[in-house]
């Protein structure tokens, strides 16, 4: 039977700020990040003409600009080279992690303010990798949390695809372009990664991760390699 397949995929690169949590930046693609975006175009374009699975024409991205930048440029590459149509479709359930009201400051301005407030506690070093840190702030949330979002978004968009896959003589693969850390911990929303895993794992700039969405509604790795972390680096996305 033809298997339902996710491509996990993380935008290109993009014009962040030094020191600045990426989160709900809105900048753009760098001229390196959209020609990532057009290389993963073609080679997705090659893998289904080799008869590797079929593109599902609908693109889901985050609605952040990085995003929905990468998942125009590839839709683009593939009606050109596929010769049908790609509609791109874009999501706020897809976004990075939300720091709440300390949207877009520096990771130094942030520690500040909070160890200013005599309601909070100092954070704590490396507090921004911390898969269950979330500020006390308003509209925060943990990295956990953004992965939990992302794993539901994801799920329900396949369900939806099920009776087209089923029908369908190949695999048949829907491509989320959302963020790095986000769909790290949608991994382990979805049980193909382990919590532990995640400090020593990262995302490559569009190269997908694929996970499989079997019929009973679990998930299983399919494809595609996660990054390994250089020790003590730090996470930008």
């Amino acid at each position: 039977m033809p298997k339902l397949i996710a491509a996990l995929i993380r935008h290109g690169d993009y014009d962040q700020p030094p020191g600045v949590p990426s989160a709900h930046l809105p900048h753009p693609l760098t001229a390196k990040g959209r020609a990532q975006a057009q290389a993963l175009g073609e080679a997705l374009a090659t893998r289904e003409r080799a008869g590797e699975f079929r593109i599902a024409a609908r693109i889901d991205t985050s609605t952040l600009r990085r995003a929905w930048e990468t998942g125009r440029i590839i839709a683009k590459v593939l009606q050109a080279e596929l010769g049908r149509t790609f509609e791109i479709v874009s999501f706020d359930a897809l976004c990075e992690r939300s720091l709440g009201a300390m949207a877009n400051l520096s990771v130094d301005e942030i520690a500040r303010i909070i160890a200013d407030d005599p309601r909070y506690e100092a954070l704590p070093e490396g507090w921004k990798s911390q898969s269950t840190r979330k500020l006390p702030v308003l509209g925060a949330e943990s990295l956990l949390e953004a992965g939990a979002r992302v794993a539901t978004h994801v799920d329900g968009r396949l369900r939806g695809l099920t009776e087209l896959a089923e029908a369908a003589e190949e695999d048949t693969l829907k491509l989320f372009v959302s963020h790095g850390a986000a769909l790290r911990h949608a991994a382990v929303s979805l049980g193909t990664l382990a919590l532990g895993q995640l400090p020593a794992l990262s995302m490559h700039h569009c190269q997908p991760v694929h996970v499989e969405r079997r019929g009973d509604g679990t998930f299983s790795h399919h494809s595609g390699a996660w990054k390994i972390r250089a020790p003590k680096q730090a996470a930008r996305d």
